[in-house]
């Protein structure tokens, strides 16, 4: 694969990520949140129906394999969003924001750590941008100093936690992209996740009142549903074919400027000039991983 090929699926899919974080805030307060991640993973797998199918040409899975793909679902799907969800309802964002930008470090220190990469300096220089850049983001936006969170403390914890779940996610992803292909790997961990939501799903599909859900909601959870368990997944692991983990991890920061740029073009929010110089620094990083010689990724 070309490396510009893997550069704009990583790219896409973090952007689609954050477009359905900001897009999806109306589901958030319509549904409960385990009713939204069931229904999001049930209407992901019957569209993934035919992605679950063996190839012909796929060798069977072991039970290493199967393991890993039962992480990826525990930590990439189910743990990372009960970390983030609940994280962020017991900190200040500012907070939350800072700690976020430490995820490309983390997806750095990982893929040293269990797949052995080798950081070149443009990578750790790259890297660094990536985290000055969004944790400056996260500073200015939410400047204010917040007292209204007692257990602010284990907030942090839990955000930290979604952090190294997420890193989890690109380097075992990594790992599966050598053995399984993009779209099978995508509708198998979406299959766990379903299992995993299931009991609480159905718990709150008991208690919840149909009726004031509205059809552009309806639609929107077609939309989160398809870009969450689908399409962002699979653009991730095409991408993470062609370059290193922690090569990969610089990509995150499409994530907040995805979901910033929603903000001002759809809610009218402003950005600053300030805000702006930090999505720069971001970016920067971004671009230090794309040029210059492209490390062999292994397969």
């Amino acid at each position: 694969m070309k490396p510009w090929i893997a550069f704009t699926c990583l790219a896409t899919s973090m952007a689609l990520v954050g477009s359905y974080v900001a897009l999806s805030k109306p589901l958030v307060a319509v549904f409960p949140v385990f009713l939204l991640a069931w229904l999001r993973f049930g209407i992901a797998t019957v569209a993934m129906a035919g992605w679950l199918k063996k190839p012909a040409h796929e060798l069977p899975l072991s039970a290493h394999t199967k393991r890993l793909l039962f992480l990826e679902s525990f930590l990439g799907n189910f743990l990372f969003s009960i970390c983030m969800l609940y994280g962020v309802s017991l900190t200040s964002a500012s907070a939350a924001g800072v700690i976020l930008s430490a995820i490309p470090a983390m997806v750095a220190l990982q893929s040293a750590v269990f797949l052995k990469e080798r950081l070149s300096r443009r990578s750790l220089l790259a890297i660094a941008c990536a985290i000055v850049g969004i944790g400056l983001y996260a500073s200015i936006s939410h400047a204010e100093v917040d007292t209204s969170h007692p257990y602010a403390w284990l907030g942090n914890v839990l955000v930290f936690g979604a952090v190294c779940c997420e890193a989890a996610y690109a380097v075992i992803g990594k790992h599966l992209t050598a053995h399984l292909s993009p779209k099978r790997i995508a509708s198998v961990i979406n299959v766990w996740g379903l299992a995993l939501t299931t009991p609480a799903g159905l718990y709150w599909l008991t208690q919840f009142d149909f009726a004031v859900v509205t059809p552009s909601n309806w639609a929107l959870l077609l939309f989160y549903a398809i870009a969450a368990s689908m399409l962002t997944v699979w653009l991730w692991m095409t991408g993470l074919k062609g370059v290193q983990a922690h090569q990969a991890g610089v990509f995150t920061v499409m994530l907040p400027i995805s979901a910033a740029a929603i903000g001002v073009l759809f809610f009218g929010e402003v950005m600053t000039g300030l805000q702006a110089l930090a999505f720069a620094i971001a970016l920067a990083g971004v671009v230090l991983a794309t040029t210059g010689k492209q490390p062999h990724a292994a397969h």
